[in-house]
């Protein structure tokens, strides 16, 4: 069985992570002002490398939740006038502010969520991305004025924010779920209320902070942790004020969101559940594939809805490659995130550990080979051991579930053809990942794949100035690039009569 290495932590370590904690608000922010729940309870944060609790946050309720939106509606006419420009500049020291607070941001992550700090890092800088692109975009929302075919009327088309939003990110990435949604949303001048993960609130509450200190005005962001989720975001979404709902997270979850967001036709986006292929043809470049598989695979531990799911290789070199994948996988380093040289953390939990443990347990009883790993990690904490598997049956569960930790399922193709009705066979059409030295089958590809986005030649393609966002029932909508502001702003025409009649 696999072992973590596991220094020990050193006073000053232990001095930073408790300075760090002691500075982070854990209060509910409403209003601008932090305060507790209504109801004075709290709900802890665990490290899950260890399993120990890091401190404790309020833990919002229904009351609050109705407190957040009134100061959201109450913001939201002053914000929405806002200057564009003053906007962007409200944004953009929010992106330096972020940079300059890297180390901080950086190691909360990693305490809360359990990524190395070299991961988290990685994360402030994508996630501070997101700022500076909004801000940049801020100025530049457009719309059109043009004589009607029939010249007997000018058309006036505005873009105008959506209005107040409620912003529901997941605990696998804690800055850049916030800043991918709230960024965009304060460049359209939209007001918010932000619902953080109960795993990882940490982050976002660090974040908010940082707003604050940016230029945030009071009320245009509001930030309710909770544990009830569905008791305080309910009546939120049942409010007719609220006008646009933005939610990452399972598809499970998101249609019971969509639901009830359609009885007030309200706004939604949705970024849900991914199954991601990962191809490689028989003219791959196979130390580039695996160099990819290892980026798309073990970013996060692989707990991303973006992480390859499922290796489908070309039987040709699917030996050769399952073996050089093997040997990358055996040699990570697995070990609490803040130690030196880390590459993959625990898992977010128990429960998680366990969908793990038991997916790879089924494809083994289906007859899969473990290659490397396979098992839990021994001592404390949620750590599984990176693991590969060859000759995964059809039908096994984890190459029809998301599997969202250190687990590479391979199996094999023969034909173009056969490889795209793999990668097509499921609910899901997030993103997928094809290697080939052919750009003619790259350009096929990018035709024949149900996906919302294509990594070809490369195991991670996500960036703030491009649309992220998936078809069939991995989605509605897109975050980044110019569609990303465009979620959060409502299109206006007008008539004038014509000014020469």
């Amino acid at each position: 069985m696999t072992t973590v290495e596991r220094g020990p932590v050193t006073s000053e370590q232990a001095a930073r992570e408790s300075k760090l904690l002691a500075g982070v608000p854990t209060d509910l922010l409403v209003g601008g002002r932090w305060v507790p729940s209504s109801s004075e309870e709290r709900f802890a944060v665990e490290d899950p490398a260890t399993g120990l609790e890091l401190t404790t946050v309020a833990d919002a309720g229904v009351e609050d939740g109705a407190a957040a939106l009134d100061a959201a509606v109450a913001a939201q006419a002053t914000w929405g006038r806002t200057a564009p420009r003053e906007r962007a500049e409200v944004l953009r020291r929010a992106f330096d502010a972020v940079v300059a607070r890297t180390d901080d941001l950086a190691l909360l992550m990693t305490l809360e969520m359990g990524k190395s700090l070299a991961e988290s890092r990685g994360e402030v800088t994508y996630g501070a991305e997101f700022l500076r692109w909004a801000s940049e975009q801020a100025a530049h929302v457009a719309g059109r004025y043009l004589p009607a075919p029939d010249g007997k009327q000018r058309v006036l088309v505005a873009k105008k924010p959506a209005g107040p939003c409620l912003l529901i990110t997941p605990w696998n990435f804690p800055l850049a779920m916030a800043t991918r949604k709230i960024a965009p949303a304060l460049a359209a001048g939209c007001t918010v209320v932000l619902k953080p993960a109960a795993e990882t609130p940490l982050t976002a509450l660090l974040f908010a902070q940082v707003l604050q200190e940016a230029g945030v005005p009071d009320g245009v962001v509001n930030v309710v942790p909770c544990t009830r989720a569905g008791d305080v975001t309910g009546p939120l979404i049942a409010d007719p004020r609220l006008r646009k709902l933005s939610f990452t997270g399972s598809t499970a979850v998101g249609k019971q969101l969509l639901k009830q967001a359609a009885d007030g036709v309200l706004r939604t986006s949705m970024e849900l559940g991914g199954n991601a292929p990962f191809l490689v043809f028989e003219d791959a470049d196979l130390d580039a594939a695996v160099e990819g598989a290892m980026l798309a695979k073990l970013r996060n531990g692989g707990e991303a809805c973006t992480s390859a799911n499922r290796f489908y290789v070309h039987s040709a070199v699917a030996e050769d490659f399952s073996r050089r994948l093997a040997e990358r996988v055996a040699a990570v380093k697995v070990s609490r995130g803040t130690e030196d040289g880390a590459q993959v953390g625990p898992l977010i939990n128990e429960k998680g550990r366990s969908k793990v443990a038991d997916l790879v347990d089924d494809a083994v009883s289906r007859g899969a080979r473990v290659l490397t790993g396979g098992s839990r990690v021994e001592g404390p904490g949620y750590f599984y051991a990176p693991t590969v598997l060859a000759d995964v049956a059809l039908g096994s569960r984890l190459l029809a579930e998301e599997i969202f930790g250190p687990v590479a399922p391979v199996a094999t193709f023969d034909t173009e053809d056969e490889a795209v009705a793999l990668a097509n066979d499921t609910e899901y059409g997030l993103v997928a990942y094809a290697y080939t030295g052919s750009t003619a089958r790259a350009l096929r590809l990018v035709e024949r794949l149900e996906t919302g986005m294509l990594g070809i030649n490369t195991g991670v393609i996500s960036n703030p100035a491009a649309p992220f966002g998936g078809v069939k029932q991995s989605g509605i909508g897109r975050e980044g690039g110019e569609e990303g502001i465009e979620e959060y702003l409502e299109t206006v025409y007008a008539g004038i009569a014509d000014p020469w009649g």
